[in-house]
């Protein structure tokens, strides 16, 4: 069956949210529930030399003060903390007297209440021995030699750089940034039917109740990861976090549940972020704009002891026709938590540095930037030389250009001017990230009198995986979206891959689509005879069978049934972007209307109109939320978003929502979405790629190149403040 363009219909599970229905990892209730808290270190790097938990013991309440003394057996193997199944978070507190970054947990406290744990995590007092340390990448005490971790090289950049006429080399600097999901991070750990059940709100319950064990000296299959809602991961919990073994080793060691909900001020100093980064840019162009060579160097932020990559150069040069590319990427070690995956993790940093440099590019050729990137569009990887599955960028520069309005557009800043004296700036950036797709097992059950009940693999963090799953089934069987009971984040269920890199619509919806094809198939030879075009539960009532349930294994292209087995023991696997016969992206264009007032250089961001190519739209809704989702995350990090690190003591200086800023709906104006929609069928059989990632490439530059376009100057860092512009 070809896929048909989907409908435009609500989320699969919004009255579960709207009426309170839907339980995320710490809503679960459980008799005899016991709460946990950590204490944090109060020094950056250094050694404990005594905890006193005597007063903490005598909170009426309080049942345990656990300390490194009690968890030294926790195996810290390099990737029991890792994310994409590489070496990650190796680093487990609380196993050893040492510390290695502010904030760490040097205790946990257990008690009967919130209430008593809380007084009780306060009342304990540590003593330590301190150690001189580095918390930012500019500091005297960060690695002294920048580590070189990668290269990507197409042609002699050095040399077209060297001998064009048209060049420019420019650096921008990106801050430390922090998730800030609206659900906090938390474990809940119980006994049920003999089995630990760890409840966390991850996206990736295999691997985490696998590394769990792991640390734990058990077998896999005596734990079971439940995440059956997740609110709001962004990367920050594709692993397993800081205080996730400490609170199920203490439910094995009291034998009865215990939950920790981490304070959101802990959580700026325990989990993942956005590492702090510069970015070096150097483009070459001839005379009419075409693009001779593009030269990439970044340094980025991380931690001492673990590593966390830097892949800010895998990106920019599949964006357009380059002559020659070279990039190359670094990393300085500082006394922090390991940074990791945020939404775009590398591409948003990357698309920020590049998107701009090309717009200075096209400043410097006086050419229009529409004009720029439209000359230099692309059918084929310069760097591999292999073909797109599919490329619409150009169609998403056009069409975005049209219902933007984009002819206002003028070379010279200031040019335009709102009734009330606003200076108004327009700008323009592109974007793209990685078609990657993962294995499933899939299990699928449709009964006569209509109800389907189906178990894969996939995480529901709020992108609405569970409305794409419905959409398949839809339009392949017919069922009532009201009849579907779709089982995912549960280890018991089916086992669960990562949900991460905008792989979780590529993979679910074939895996979906593939077992209900299957279905069908069964049904036409039960009947013996080809299936009509009525709904299947109506047809297999005929056969007067109460139900038919078939299983789908599904592997995606460049792997073999390995990838099935990988899957069963929890471990990542996935393909893309680079294919056997291509390369496969997700592309978008964004273009924001600024206003800024000229005597304060107050920003406002009035409009943005945002293109996507992101292969058959599964769901119109969800999609639109996906990309203005993104697009706040981009005025977010353009104007507002940075850690304000305190060189004196190691820690994030404005850890709260107060004071570390995000946009509000006063700093949102209209966000345009539309979708080219068309399927790229070479990649999967539902013909989807991936949007959640690819929304926020580009939007950041967009509004970035908007100010320059309004008030004539070029900030190279972000976010952009009013400082900047007076």
């Amino acid at each position: 069956m070809t896929p048909n363009r989907n409908a435009d219909r609500p989320r699969i599970d919004a009255h579960e949210k709207v009426l309170g229905r839907a339980l995320y990892a710490a809503d679960q209730p459980f008799p005899g529930l016991l709460h946990a808290m950590t204490v944090p270190a109060t020094i950056a790097k250094g050694r404990i030399l005594s905890i006193d938990t005597a007063t903490a013991l005598q909170v009426p309440g309080v049942v345990r003060v656990f300390t490194h003394a009690d968890f030294s057996q926790i195996r810290t193997t390099p990737a029991a903390r890792g994310a994409y199944g590489q070496p990650g978070k190796g680093y487990q507190p609380m196993t050893a007297p040492q510390v290695r970054h502010r904030g760490e947990p040097v205790a946990l406290v257990v008690a009967e209440t919130l209430e008593a744990v809380v007084e009780g995590a306060e009342a304990v007092t540590v003593r330590y021995a301190e150690d001189p340390f580095s918390a930012r990448m500019d500091d005297d005490l960060a690695s002294p030699e920048p580590e070189a971790v990668g290269q990507l090289a197409s042609g002699d950049a050095e040399a077209a750089f060297a001998a064009a006429v048209h060049t420019i080399d420019v650096e921008y600097r990106h801050p430390q940034q922090h998730h800030n999901p609206i659900e906090l991070i938390s474990t809940t750990a119980a006994f049920e039917d003999g089995t630990l059940r760890i409840y966390e709100g991850t996206q990736s319950a295999a691997a985490f109740a696998g590394g769990l064990a792991g640390m734990m000296g058990m077998e896999p299959q005596a734990l079971r990861g439940v995440s059956p809602y997740t609110g709001g991961g962004f990367g920050q919990k594709n692993g397993v976090q800081e205080q996730s073994v400490l609170v199920a080793s203490a439910a094995l060691l009291l034998r009865r549940p215990v939950k920790l909900v981490m304070p959101r001020g802990q959580l700026f100093h325990t989990a993942s972020y956005r590492p702090q980064s510069r970015h070096r840019v150097r483009l070459a162009a001839d005379g009419d704009g075409r693009l001779l060579a593009g030269i990439y160097e970044t340094v980025q932020q991380n931690s001492r002891y673990d590593g966390f990559a830097s892949d800010h150069g895998a990106n920019p040069p599949r964006m357009y026709g380059y002559g020659a590319w070279r990039g190359s990427e670094r990393i300085v070690r500082v006394d922090t938590q390991t940074p990791g995956h945020q939404r775009a993790p590398h591409e948003h940093p990357a698309s920020h540095a590049t998107e701009c440099a090309l717009d200075e590019l096209a400043g410097a050729l006086g050419m229009d930037p529409v004009a720029l990137r439209l000359a230099n569009d692309t059918q084929r990887d310069p760097i591999t030389g292999k073909p797109f599955s599919s490329r619409h960028l150009a169609d998403c520069l056009r069409r975005g250009a049209a219902r933007f309005g984009w002819d206002r557009w003028t070379n010279q800043p200031g040019a335009l001017v709102a009734g009330n004296g606003d200076r108004i700036g327009l700008g323009v950036a592109c974007g793209s990230y990685k078609a990657a797709m993962t294995p499933s097992v899939t299990t699928l059950r449709l009964s006569a009198g209509g109800q389907c009940r189906i178990a894969t693999s996939g995480h529901e963090m709020g992108q609405g995986i569970r409305s794409v799953i419905a959409a398949e089934l839809i339009d392949v069987l017919g069922v009532d979206p009201d009849k579907l009971d779709i089982r995912i984040g549960d280890t018991g269920h089916a086992p669960q891959h990562l949900t991460a890199g905008s792989w979780g619509a590529g993979s679910a919806a074939p895996a979906a689509r593939a077992a209900a094809l299957k279905l069908r198939e069964e049904l036409s030879q039960l009947t013996g005879a080809a299936l009509s075009d009525e709904p299947v539960p109506v047809q297999l009532a005929r056969t007067r069978r109460p139900y038919l349930e078939v299983s789908v294994e599904t592997v995606p292209l460049g792997k073999d049934r390995q990838a099935i087995e990988q899957l069963r023991r929890g471990m990542p696997v996935t393909t893309g972007p680079e294919y056997p016969d291509f390369l496969a992206f997700s592309w978008i264009a964004h273009f924001a209307e600024v206003h800024v007032e000229p005597s304060t250089g107050r920003v406002r961001v009035r409009r943005v109109v945002s293109v996507a190519d992101c292969g058959r739209v599964m769901n119109r809704r969800t999609a639109e939320s996906q990309v203005r989702g993104g697009v706040v995350w981009g005025i977010g990090a353009a104007l507002r978003e940075a850690a304000e690190i305190d060189p004196r003591f190691g820690g994030v200086l404005n850890n709260d929502l107060a004071e570390y800023v995000v946009p509000v709906n006063a700093d949102i104006g209209a966000i345009d979405v539309d979708f080219i929609d068309e399927p790229d069928t070479r990649l999967n059989l539902s013909g989807v790629k991936g949007l959640g990632e690819v929304a926020m490439v580009g939007a950041a530059a967009a509004i970035v190149n908007a100010v320059h376009n309004a008030t004539g100057k070029r900030i190279r860092h972000l976010p952009i403040r009013i400082e900047d512009l007076l």
